[in-house]
């Protein structure tokens, strides 16, 4: 499956968080159901994590992945979608009696490390260097990172055990499901390119890799969601199975673990945090 073909399928996919959809979400039943608060911190990585994808998209712009025409328009799309999941996410606070600040957002923003706008701000010099093959890298990381949100939302949704967030938080993933799906195919063609593409990849996955949001957010504030969400047997095994293994079916990515031990790293991270 070529590159133009893939942006064809996705863009033939409807939003799942149609007006229909929202305009429909029962936000008067929201506080008819009671949500442990151990979530709350969760909700406000993820909406926070999601509002940051204007950052991301920014980064990538100066790139010569952004400046690809097809994966240009997957983004520009995209960036939309993640925003309002973050304005629906700030919305269900709201709702449920966990009331955010009118200006969460640029403050959510001021306190990003300063170590990741340093990191954010070389980065694209280094990826300018290798070239439109850095291309590979950049659209497996994202599938690893979409896999891995669509994993945190089932998981939240099958624990926090709260109507209204289940159905908004379904409707969300419907759409990371659809981004999942570009940045494989996507991941898979620039990987099938070249034997150097798919070694840097591998290389940088491995060595670099970190879970959603860390760096924007603090790591422990990541290893607490990480916890939270995977923390026993049956979550550990839902990444394996739905990330990690995912992972290994693209080309060079053959019996990686590297998704599976990070998040076991953060588990034990975020239960010395709790026991200390």
């Amino acid at each position: 499956m070529r590159e133009e073909v893939i942006l064809q399928q996705y863009n033939k996919q409807t939003r799942a968080l149609s007006k229909e959809f929202v305009d429909a979400i029962p936000w008067k039943d929201v506080s008819k159901y009671t949500i442990d608060e151990k979530f709350i911190p969760v909700l406000v990585y993820m909406r926070d994590v999601e509002a940051f994808t204007d950052i991301y998209y920014k980064e990538l712009l100066r790139t010569p992945t952004g400046k690809d025409p097809i994966i240009r328009k997957f983004m520009d799309r995209w960036q939309v979608e993640e925003l309002q999941h973050a304005a629906l996410l700030d919305r269900f606070l709201n709702e449920a009696g966990f009331p955010t600040s009118k200006q969460w957002y640029d403050e959510a923003r001021a306190k990003i490390p300063a170590s990741y706008s340093l990191q954010k701000f070389i980065q694209p010099f280094i990826t300018n260097l290798v070239g439109k093959r850095f291309s590979a890298v950049h659209m497996t990381w994202g599938a690893i990172q979409e896999l891995s949100t669509l994993q945190g939302y089932k998981r939240l949704w099958e624990t926090a055990n709260h109507p209204v967030l289940t159905h908004i938080l379904k409707g969300i993933a419907a759409e990371e499901s659809i981004h999942i799906f570009f940045y494989r195919n996507i991941a898979k063609v620039k990987l099938e390119e070249s034997d150097f593409s798919q070694r840097i990849a591998r290389y940088l996955v491995e060595k670099f890799w970190t879970p959603v949001g860390q760096g924007t957010k603090p790591e422990e504030d990541t290893n607490y969601v990480i916890k939270t969400l995977f923390e026993g047997e049956d979550g550990l095994a839902a990444v394996d199975k739905n990330v990690n293994h995912s992972l290994a079916l693209l080309p060079g990515f053959e019996n990686t673990t590297k998704v599976t031990d990070r998040i076991a790293e953060a588990i034990s991270a975020g239960q010395a945090a709790q026991a200390a």
